[in-house]
């Protein structure tokens, strides 16, 4: 690594629509990932149809707002920090970014498949490892190009399937619920390869549209791009919202299931308006963070100190799924509810959220920041 790269961006610098948006994140993704684990009698989707109303209501309300939207706005928001990363090291040489990156995706891969074995198998780092690994090379084309991949990807995702997590069927497999230690190991290990590996196909367009977005600095100057994001907003929130009923309705059983040809358009219907809803969040976030600027109360500065540490936050969670959900731990797979499920997790959101702020009060990084970037800058990172 040369003297020249130029290390993160300070706390202090960093502008608050895309922190802030990452926080807010992080509720999204706990909600989407803790009824996975659930077991029931009739499955759709990854949730147990056989509860009360009120899990009734959790399971539309986290199937219209929540699946499917959270991923594609994480993959967006990846994109944009890569961007950030990128246009930090103009001295840097084309090679010289793409060594940097590339190390920053090792770190990722490493740290994802040791979270996926001793963790949750639902791991997602590793595929942005991996992703990272083959993105570093995109970062330098030209923009037309980062449009027109994240079109053809788009269409990918409209197209008709039976493996859409929409309409999966599966109950929680070995590598989700392990009965033992060393099924675990090996079960997971088998999970996070193969999720690491083809889970970069999902991620790519919203990765593209972030580098686009991050050279724009869309998120980070909405002034200047009030039209965009309201449109992105509006459009992207609303067809997220009406998109995903046909998935929702059938979840609660208000509209039985259609023949499995029709099913497997509507799963991808589900996951393609998710995509342009995990869009809408991310300019509606920043949208509201322009206004907020340096007079943002205590209760934003917390959501901003959980996205500047989203990555221990996101780990953090995963220590309470698995004291809660391993079978040879509290085993509470059985006996929570999709409701109650929901409540774990904004609560552990919220724990987190409190962690952070605790950190940002005291002048202090979340631990796995810094590992990220003690690989990624090598001698120029300070801390």
């Amino acid at each position: 690594m040369t003297n020249d790269a130029a290390g993160p961006t300070p706390l202090g610098d960093r502008a608050l629509g895309p922190d802030l948006a990452r926080g807010l994140l992080l509720l999204f993704i706990a909600l989407a990932n803790s009824h996975y684990f659930l077991r029931g009698e009739t499955r759709m989707g990854g949730y147990p149809t056989d509860g009360s109303r009120i899990d009734a209501a959790a399971t539309w309300a986290i199937s219209t707002f929540v699946d499917g939207r959270a991923f594609p706005m994480f993959g967006l928001l990846f994109g944009y920090g890569v961007a950030q990363i990128v246009r930090r090291q103009r001295a840097l040489s084309p090679r010289g970014v793409r060594r940097l990156l590339w190390r920053r995706s090792l770190v990722l891969v490493v740290v994802g498949f040791l979270h996926a074995v001793l963790l949750f198998a639902g791991d997602i780092l590793g595929a942005y490892g991996v992703l990272l690994l083959l993105g570093a090379w995109a970062v330098r084309w030209r923009d037309r190009w980062l449009l027109a991949v994240a079109a053809v990807f788009f269409v990918l995702v409209l197209l008709p399937s039976a493996d859409s997590s929409a309409i999966v069927n599966d109950p929680p497999d070995l590598a989700m619920l392990p009965p033992d230690l060393a099924t675990m190991v090996v079960e997971r290990a088998k999970s996070s390869a193969f999720v690491s590996l083809l889970g970069p196909i999902g991620f790519a367009g919203p990765f593209a549209l972030g580098l686009w977005a991050g050279r724009r600095r869309v998120l980070e100057q909405p002034a200047r791009h009030r039209t965009l994001l309201g449109l992105t907003a509006t459009l992207g929130i609303g067809a997220a919202a009406l998109g995903a009923q046909p998935i929702a309705l059938m979840r609660v059983g208000v509209v039985d299931p259609p023949k499995q040809t029709t099913l497997e358009l509507w799963g991808p219907w589900h996951d393609a308006t998710g995509v342009l809803g995990g869009f809408g969040y991310a300019a509606l976030v920043a949208l509201l963070a322009g206004p907020l600027g340096r007079r943002a109360g205590r209760v934003v500065h917390a959501l901003v100190a959980v996205g500047q540490r989203s990555m221990t936050c996101y780990l953090a969670q995963s220590v309470v799924w698995a004291v809660i959900f391993t079978p040879f731990l509290l085993d509470l797979s059985g006996t929570l509810s999709v409701a109650s499920t929901a409540l774990v997790a904004t609560a552990t959101w919220l724990l987190t959220a409190l962690l952070a702020d605790r950190m940002a009060r005291t002048g202090r990084r979340g631990p796995f920041e810094v590992l990220v970037r003690r690989v990624t800058y090598g001698g120029s990172y300070r801390g």
